[in-house]
């Protein structure tokens, strides 16, 4: 066992710095050190709602501390992302190439978020702790399954690193591998957060023009434009029904409407938003996670538009973390610029605070040496 500092949740909008214990891994497990976690709304979420104990976080990098018996692809030594959506490789899912939404282990499945690794992998004081989707990466040590990491190059900052097994991947995996934007297509994300900023690289890439930044903020507008928007336009928080910026769109795409928008604000009432800015037959894509319900007015469905919600953009870990890392590596994908503002353990409240208050594009959590 090994003593960890841990951030623990109670599920009803508390947390605190605790000491864990950590077992060795098990079988297909290994245990990682971890470095760096990112900070995700996803996490304020789950502080809030969640109902019962459990170790908070779900972005992490790290170095493997120890391997498990039957594990065979991973050792000691090296550098890996975490990865929240475990394939099991055998379920229908996942031979149907859909391993993000795996049935044994993916949170569509129906199953515990808090974490597939055995019980007793992680105790606090002498009780069985879960983890945040399988991970509870703001914890100095983890063990998951083999499946849940990916092996990367030593010479990746863990910060940066952290970050790609969420919120990179979302945004840039909805443009590139759910809607599949092809080159000339023009291209609205609403939102420019992190997640916002990624879809616009992921649209960089894929050749779009115009690729069109919608925030609130021009702050924001102006950092977009450095990760490859080529327009932006300032929504009013009064204009919910997008009427001004449908104007503004429509302006810019020969007063059709976009061939793609993407909703990337987790904000319920801008859900149908991405159908008031596309073309009849465009797409609109739900990125954010949205999960309330929303009433859409069926009209803006006309004429033959489609409205998609990916999970993890369509991530498959083994494939598209390589992709994203090969991208940073020939200068074409901004990670380093995305992480802001960096935070420790004990200061992890202030990184939830400046996330909800919009002041970074991704806080990364640094949690240890390594």
């Amino acid at each position: 066992m090994i003593n960890a500092k841990a951030l623990v949740s109670d599920g009803k909008g508390n947390t605190s710095l605790k000491t864990v214990k950590v077992a060795a891994p098990g079988l297909g497990e290994v245990q990682v050190k971890v470095i760096a976690a990112g900070l995700c709304h996803t996490d304020w979420d789950s502080i809030q709602h969640w109902n019962k104990s459990f170790i908070v976080g779900h972005e992490g990098a790290g170095i493997v501390s120890a391997v498990g018996e039957g594990v065979s692809n991973i050792a000691v030594g090296d550098h890996v992302i975490l990865n929240w959506a475990i394939p099991c490789g055998e379920c229908f899912q996942c031979l149907e190439g859909n391993v993000h939404i795996c049935e044994v282990n993916s949170p569509v499945c129906g199953c515990d978020l808090a974490g597939h690794a055995h019980a007793e992998a992680t105790t606090c004081e002498d009780a069985p702790l879960e983890r945040s989707f399988h991970l509870g990466t703001l914890c100095e040590y983890t063990v998951v399954k083999e499946q849940a990491v990916v092996k990367i190059d030593k010479s990746v900052p863990f910060a940066s690193a952290a970050i790609v097994g969420c919120g990179v991947m979302t945004g840039w995996g909805s443009v590139v591998n759910a809607a599949n934007v092809k080159a000339g297509a023009s291209v609205c994300v609403i939102g420019c957060g992190g997640v916002g900023l990624n879809a616009i690289q992921g649209a960089a890439q894929s050749g779009a023009y115009p690729i069109i930044a919608i925030d609130i903020n021009q702050d924001r507008i102006d950092q977009a434009k450095t990760y490859g928007a080529t327009h932006g336009i300032i929504a009013q928080k009064d204009d919910k029904d997008f009427v001004q910026v449908k104007r503004e769109v429509h302006a810019l795409t020969n007063n059709r409407g976009a061939d793609y928008a993407f909703e990337c604000t987790a904000i319920p009432a801008l859900g149908s938003a991405p159908l008031t800015l596309i073309r009849s037959a465009g797409t609109a894509v739900q990125v954010s996670g949205i999960e309330q319900r929303i009433d859409f007015d069926c009209e803006l469905f006309e004429w033959d538009k489609i409205y998609i919600n990916p999970l993890y953009g369509q991530c498959n870990p083994q494939r598209d973390f390589p992709r994203l890392l090969a991208l940073y590596a020939n200068g074409q994908l901004k990670l380093d610029e995305l992480v802001t503002q960096t935070y420790t353990l004990e200061t992890v409240t202030q990184g939830l605070e400046d996330m909800l208050a919009g002041k970074n594009a991704k806080g990364v959590v640094m949690i240890q040496q390594p």
